[in-house]
């Protein structure tokens, strides 16, 4: 080997160099036999991204990245994911590939279900069901939400022809619960994990994006400057019992459910029971930091141009953007309803928490009533539908894993 063909070698083993991909031959071939303009609009776009999508995406996570530290919109969530996308696309590198650092991580964590069990868990250790146990009705507002996972799950069944496996693991997506969308996903459609993880994750980031200007065309100023009857204080006694019950119905109506809801009420019953402050503090911090950082990177790691620039991952961030607005939009309008029929004013912004995406729906809830009213604090309130929208989605997953696996 010369000199020169040291340097050619060299220069071949760059970055640079691998940025942008050299054309596809098959696709060239159907430019090339087409036989008017609109036929080769799709091969011409997918020669692009083909050629060009390491690039584009680096610019996707790059911006990202921005939004998590510039806008701070979740970035505990979005720093990770973000910069597990700029790894997996680095030419060359293969970090995300099988044998590489994030397809380890992502193959413990995401494709054996270990992560999302172990998030549910410290989320239960942080979560306070107390405004739920004070406010039962609230679980309704909970429940109105999850319409979105069963209308996104029809439109991806009737409208775009996936299966019905693949179609549930698109559809719970709109309960904007990640850990409960990779353990679904994981088990139906573990073909599409890494676009329904991207989708799930990427979507609760956005929540204070996404949320607000469907709350605010639902709701007049006046139903949004609605203030709520305060809380009344829940018991220690009445903390301890409730996750065990939640569990004891799980158990009895819905076993498929329970690895979630066990993860979950495990987590809360550490918290409130007073005897296991250490454990319960550990799946608060400790436990659930790592696993944060290791799950992001291993999302990011599916935003790597070859598995996300296809029609499917459009397909499925079209639904699952569907479906995390149906939700959001049915929780507003059953919360209009029951302030309707209830005695005690409800203002309707808090259905919007009926999503699962704690507490991050129910803080947006809070902004957006104060807006309309300074005096207006909703965070508690709007608590008690979030925590019931973390049950009820891990409930729609127990029907969805009963109706298409058995």
């Amino acid at each position: 080997m010369n000199f020169t063909e040291s340097l050619l070698n060299l220069w071949h083993s760059t970055g640079l160099a691998n940025l942008i991909i050299e054309p596809d031959i098959e696709i060239a071939e159907k430019l090339t036999n087409a036989k008017c303009w609109y036929e080769m609009i799709g091969p011409a776009l997918e020669q692009f991204m083909h050629m060009f999508g390491m690039p584009i995406m680096l610019l996707v996570c790059c911006f990202l990245l921005w939004l998590g530290i510039k806008k701070q919109f979740e970035p505990l969530l979005l720093v990770p994911i973000a910069f597990g996308g700029i790894l997996s696309n680095i030419p060359v590198a293969g970090i995300a590939e099988p044998t590489g650092f994030l397809g380890i991580i992502f193959d413990a964590g995401i494709n054996k279900g270990l992560f999302p069990l172990i998030i549910f868990m410290g989320v239960g250790a942080m979560t306070d069901f107390g405004p739920l146990i004070a406010n039962p009705k609230t679980a309704l507002l909970g429940g109105a939400a999850q319409f979105g996972i069963f209308g996104a799950l029809l439109l991806a069944l009737c409208c775009f022809g996936f299966t019905m496996p693949e179609a549930a693991s698109i559809g719970i997506i709109g309960g904007a619960d990640g850990p409960t969308s990779i353990y679904v996903t994981s088990k139906l459609a573990p073909d599409l994990l890494g676009a329904i993880a991207v989708a799930a994750y990427s979507y609760m980031a956005l929540v204070p994006v996404i949320q607000p200007p469907i709350m605010k065309m639902l709701t007049s100023v006046e139903e949004r400057k609605i203030e709520m009857v305060q809380l009344r204080e829940v018991s220690q006694r009445e903390k301890i019992v409730f996750p065990l019950l939640v569990l004891g119905l799980c158990i009895l109506l819905l076993p498929d459910a329970c690895p979630l809801i066990g993860a979950l009420t495990f987590g809360n019953l550490a918290k409130e029971c007073g005897v296991v402050e250490r454990l319960s503090k550990t799946m608060q911090n400790e436990l659930i930091n790592i696993v944060t950082i290791f799950l992001g990177l291993s999302v990011g790691s599916k935003l790597s141009a070859h598995h996300f620039l296809t029609p499917q991952t459009l397909f499925i961030l079209i639904l699952g953007i569907v479906a995390f607005g149906l939700a959001t939009a049915m929780g507003v309008l059953f919360g209009k309803l029951m302030n309707k029929l209830s005695k005690t004013p409800v203002n309707p912004l808090i259905g919007a928490a009926g999503v699962s995406a704690v507490p991050m729906a129910a803080r947006v809830v809070n902004k957006v009533g104060l807006e309309a009213n300074s005096q207006n604090y909703l965070l508690m309130h709007a608590m008690g539908p979030n925590v019931s929208g973390v049950i009820g989605s891990a409930v729609a997953a127990g029907v969805l894993l009963s109706m298409c696996a058995h």
